[in-house]
């Protein structure tokens, strides 16, 4: 279990996170809101990219606050970025066999690929460069995170850059992550489809956690609020092109 109590921070003066506190130990919690809100910064604080200026953060009662973004990771945290980063040099296996943490066999990875939906024989052994598209990048990183199947996996909107790909695979790949685990999956996002797969949603703005509750309990509220305007004009832009 994840634990945020009273954690606070600010970067240049401004205040990006206020007094949060949370527990985390369902399947799928969503972390979404307006843009600005402190979304990305609560996912950095957790992982240790950013360090709180207050509070305390825990896994499973262990202290992390103070721990390096190797520490966390090495305890079973991971995390993939909203822009995935590019590693020029290194091929698509070695970078496989990196993230599980052990020597994955060429079979192993090639089935990692498949769950992302890139065909193992045409990346299985082209490296991280720029002829690779935001979108295949981000579906690399998803398959990084499913190959470590880590206890506490953080996603920054990991549906950006996959227009081509279904959502229904990528949920796939959260429940499939789960059973691997048993573990907790934070998702970052705008998107209604992902908010409705969330056992529990977070709810921020302005750096404080407004909302966090069961989906079922949330979700209809955000729905029908004016806040709803805010966080879904990329899904309301979606609908109306179609």
């Amino acid at each position: 279990m994840l634990e945020l109590q009273h954690v606070s921070f600010s970067a240049d003066k401004k205040e990006i996170l206020r007094d949060v506190s949370l527990k985390i130990d369902d399947r799928f919690v969503a972390v979404t809101g307006p843009n600005g809100g402190g979304k990305s910064t609560l996912a950095k604080v957790i992982m240790g990219i950013d360090k709180p200026e207050e509070g305390r953060i825990l896994l499973d009662g262990e202290d992390i606050t103070d721990l390096s973004i190797t520490e966390r990771a090495q305890r079973g945290i991971s995390y993939a970025f909203q822009q995935p980063v590019r590693f020029k040099g290194l091929k698509i296996k070695d970078l496989l066999k990196l993230a599980a943490g052990k020597d994955t066999s060429v079979t192993d990875a090639c089935s990692v690929l498949s769950e992302v939906g890139l065909c193992a024989r045409d990346y299985i052994d082209r490296e991280l460069n720029d002829t690779l598209s935001g979108g295949e990048l981000k579906r690399i990183e998803i398959a990084m995170a499913l190959a470590r199947g880590t206890k506490l996996t953080v996603f920054d909107e990991p549906e950006a850059g996959i227009d081509l790909w279904s959502f229904q695979n990528l949920i796939h790949v959260f429940e499939k992550m789960y059973e691997q685990t048993r573990g907790s999956i934070l998702i970052i996002s705008h998107q209604e489809r992902i908010l409705n797969i969330a056992d529990k949603i977070i709810y921020i703005r302005g750096g404080v956690v407004e909302k966090y509750g069961p989906r079922e309990e949330i979700l209809p509220g955000l729905l029908g609020s004016d806040a709803c305007k805010i966080l879904t004009d990329k899904l309301v832009n979606q609908k109306e092109a179609k």
